[in-house]
């Protein structure tokens, strides 16, 4: 989500009505679930943890809104707009919060290694600015460190200041070298870049810049980077989603964990505002999202153009396309929605299935094995809010058999997918979406 400082002017533009479809691909439909959202009856509702808030609607008068998520063990860390909140998932069924952190820089983006949590700060600070009750610089932006050693009491050990802010921050481990790497995506969009920044795990108040990389072959960059998608272990590469399309890395060969190599650039056609990506484990393919009207803007209509609406898959040797996936159920012009936050699952059947959660659209299993035909295997899609708000799903992932929603107005879904598309897939120790630290193959 790109900065949300025009959100009550699209709130004004919206109106309509929700014209969810009744099925997927014959599944029907049952009104039940979290809130009683329409969805497949292969997707079923676990626990929720609830934090109602908003932007928009005073008669609530919180605007912590819920962010993004990360993943370490049986503990989930949910991104707030004042903060952070840390939840025992150990019973999908029932959350329950640890504790919550306050730390005023909105967005929230977050990356966990061990006993380490990064986090965003995306607007300049203001004169009485705070994080875990210690003064922020007026002006500020860029990543506070924190040691989660004791899960009830994170404290704020560090902070980066980095040139152009940090929107969203994407972890990259190296222990050979005693480290966790930060590739930082700035809020301001003046940086055709990354910043690379260093966290030594045995002194992480120490953490520091290491490097700029840009975005092109030279030493003039070709997009801003909204966010940045890494697989490691035979794949090593990284891709930066931003402006007209994406850029690709490679961290092996002449390129490193610490000074990635360019490979190629690819402008995706109708796309303005790059958002997303992920890949698939065996590094084949990339996948590629944006973000039209910034995420405040109702762009999954009926009338809006496919690409508004569309997952893109390409061949990550070259950049080929390989096919889209247009979101089959239209919105209303009451709904905030563009296809947002995602990550795919570890199968290890060489298929090819993505978990995504795009606003007020919901939740959705997409099936892309053949990604000129992807298709939609389930989903959970909520009425307009009513009153009108912005919200619905900021990013939806699976992580051990289960999906995490998290929903900016409501907090924290869960839900189970019945459904062969998952069979199999691997349980992992720990998960930051952005990075997959293997390769299936």
């Amino acid at each position: 989500m790109k900065r949300l400082v025009f959100l009550i002017a699209f709130g004004l533009l919206f109106t309509g009505c929700n014209t969810s479809g009744p099925s997927v691909d014959g599944t029907p439909l049952e009104l039940a679930g979290h809130d009683d959202d329409p969805r497949t009856n292969n997707n079923h509702p676990m626990g929720h943890h609830d934090d109602p808030a908003s932007l928009l609607n005073p008669t609530i008068g919180n605007p912590n809104i819920s962010t993004d998520i990360a993943f370490w063990g049986k503990y989930a860390f949910q991104g707030t707009w004042l903060g952070f909140r840390i939840l025992n998932i150990a019973a999908p069924g029932n959350p329950k919060e640890i504790s919550e952190t306050t730390c005023t820089g909105n967005q929230g983006d977050m990356v966990v290694w061990e006993d380490v949590l990064v986090r965003s700060w995306n607007s300049p600070a203001g004169t009485s600015a705070t994080c875990d009750g210690q003064p922020v610089p007026a002006g500020f932006e860029g990543l506070h460190i924190f040691d989660i050693s004791d899960l009830n009491d994170p404290v704020l050990v560090g902070s980066v200041a980095t040139p152009c802010g940090s929107h969203t921050a994407t972890g990259v481990p190296d222990p050979d070298n005693n480290r966790l790497l930060i590739y930082n995506n700035g809020s301001s969009g003046a940086c055709l870049g990354i910043d690379i920044v260093e966290v030594p795990l045995d002194d992480p108040a120490s953490a520091s810049i290491l490097r700029f990389e840009n975005t092109g072959p030279a030493e003039i960059g070709t997009r801003d980077c909204h966010d940045t998608s890494v697989i490691l272990g035979d794949a090593m590469l990284a891709a930066c989603a931003g402006d007209d399309g994406y850029t690709m890395w490679t961290l092996t060969g002449s390129g490193s964990l610490e000074d990635p190599d360019f490979l190629y650039d690819v402008t995706v056609p109708g796309v303005s505002i790059g958002h997303s990506g992920s890949f698939t484990y065996d590094g084949a393919v990339y996948v590629f999202g944006h973000e039209p009207g910034g995420g405040v803007a109702p762009r999954c209509q009926e009338p809006n153009p496919d690409s508004d609406k569309s997952f893109f898959f390409f061949d990550t040797s070259d950049g080929t396309l390989l096919g889209t996936w247009v979101l089959p159920r239209p919105q209303s012009a009451l709904e905030n929605c563009t296809l947002h936050n995602f990550n795919t699952v570890p199968l290890r059947n060489g298929n090819y299935v993505l978990v995504h959660g795009s606003y007020q659209s919901g939740t959705s299993v997409v099936d892309f094995t053949d990604p000129a035909n992807a298709f939609e295997v389930a989903y959970s899609d909520p009425p307009a809010l009513d009153p009108f708000d912005l919200g619905g799903a900021w990013s939806t992932y699976w992580y051990n058999n289960f999906m995490y929603e998290t929903n900016i107005t409501e907090g924290l879904n869960i839900f189970r997918l019945s459904d062969k598309a998952t069979a199999g897939a691997m349980r992992l120790p720990h998960l930051n979406p952005q990075t997959q630290e293997f390769t299936i193959d």
